[in-house]
């Protein structure tokens, strides 16, 4: 695999941080944050002319045909900056499920108008469970002459009241061998019988829904009952996707902790200069160019197809998902008295490391599928 950060990848890196720091700073996020949709559809449309949807969608399908290294790098810009917009919802969860399914009609309807930023695209798993195990999906998808019709809900769904293209896991009576019956169905956002609501949720950076399915029509999308290794990878890349986020949104807490460390004054000196100070931003950095060191590994693993994805993408999710937190929490304490305060901007990557943390399963979670998954 190949390591390391290119010249066109920084400059890549460069770009998308001038991009996000002007249209999209943090005073910008805290207005979107009172809205229902939650993010800014006229940067959205600017980020697609930069090509950031597409990145790592083929260039049949009208992508740039970039690899996942490169749309990690994206990822872990728009996590520094808290970006709140459909990004991972649309351009990873939803491009890696249509691509991984093996249905060229589908990914010639849907991957051209994710890459261009004009459709976008969520996926549907969990239940009220929270679980995002694949085989918990209890959603019934009942075969209607071409087509099908899905009864039941989904809930935690990442930008489900906004997305215009809805991939759902739902089971059928699907023959033998693929007895399980998961598949998985492509739902518009005006279908009859859809019912979407926006969920309080702690994070108010990022928002989930919850969407009721009423003998929804609904399109096949791959093989029937053939849909639980495409979830398997789409959630594995999707981790690590998350971790990308993670570690962007880790390294600007800390850049806070120590500029903070640098300028807060007591007993005439910079609370920097105090040995306690000193040492756990230095933990913290440690924790931070570990991840850093991991997510590049997955990342690269997944760019060259590596059958190390299912492992490293277990590993480095439970480890980001930590650090972040830790980090992330340290911050406040740094930041003392100020920290806790609305006004100050430490408490909204707190609670964003809190909901990442749960988002796709807590570390335990990802430690127990890695020992599973290394047969320990």
């Amino acid at each position: 695999m190949i390591l390391g950060v290119t010249a066109e990848q920084q400059e890549l890196r460069e770009a998308v941080r001038r991009f996000l720091a002007d249209r999209c700073p943090l005073p910008r996020v805290r207005e979107l944050m009172e809205t229902t949709d939650g993010w800014d559809p006229e940067v959205w449309q600017l980020a697609a002319k930069l090509g950031l949807p597409g990145i790592a969608i083929a260039e049949e399908y009208g992508g740039a045909g970039s690899t996942f290294a490169e749309q990690a790098i994206v990822l872990e810009e728009m996590g520094a900056a808290l970006y709140g917009g459909p990004y991972l919802a649309s351009a990873v969860l939803a491009a890696t499920a249509v691509a991984a399914s093996g249905d060229h009609a589908a990914c010639r309807d849907y991957l051209p108008g994710i890459a261009s930023g004009e459709l976008i695209g969520t996926l549907a798993i969990t239940e009220d469970d929270g679980s995002w195990q694949p085989d918990g999906s209890t959603l019934a998808a009942a075969p209607d002459g071409d087509g099908w019709r899905l009864t039941g809900h989904k809930s935690y769904v990442l930008d489900g009241h906004t997305a215009g293209l809805i991939l759902v896991a739902g089971r059928t009576a699907a023959e033998p061998p693929r007895s399980d019956g998961l598949s998985l169905f492509a739902v518009g956002a005006d279908a009859d019988g859809l019912t979407r609501t926006v969920l309080p949720t702690m994070d108010q950076t990022r928002k989930l829904a919850r969407l009721e399915f009423s003998s929804v029509p609904a399109r096949l999308v791959g093989d029937n009952g053939a849909a639980g290794p495409v979830l398997e990878r789409v959630l594995d890349v999707a981790a690590i996707a998350l971790a990308a986020e993670q570690l962007g949104g880790a390294q600007r807490a800390l850049d806070m902790a120590v500029g903070y460390a640098k300028v807060r004054h007591q007993f005439g000196r910079p609370i920097g200069s105090f040995q306690a100070i000193k040492h756990k931003c230095a933990d913290l950095l440690l924790q931070v160019e570990s991840l850093r060191s991991a997510v590049g590994y997955a990342a690269a693993a997944v760019a060259e197809d590596s059958t190390e994805v299912p492992t490293v993408a277990a590993l480095v999710q439970g480890y980001a998902s930590d650090a972040y937190f830790q980090v992330a929490a340290e911050n406040i304490q740094i930041h003392g008295g100020i920290g806790f305060t609305w006004e100050h901007d430490a408490h909204l990557y707190f609670k964003r490391a809190k909901s990442s943390e749960l988002f796709l399963g807590d570390a335990s979670y990802h430690r127990e599928r890695l020992a599973s998954r290394i047969g320990l």
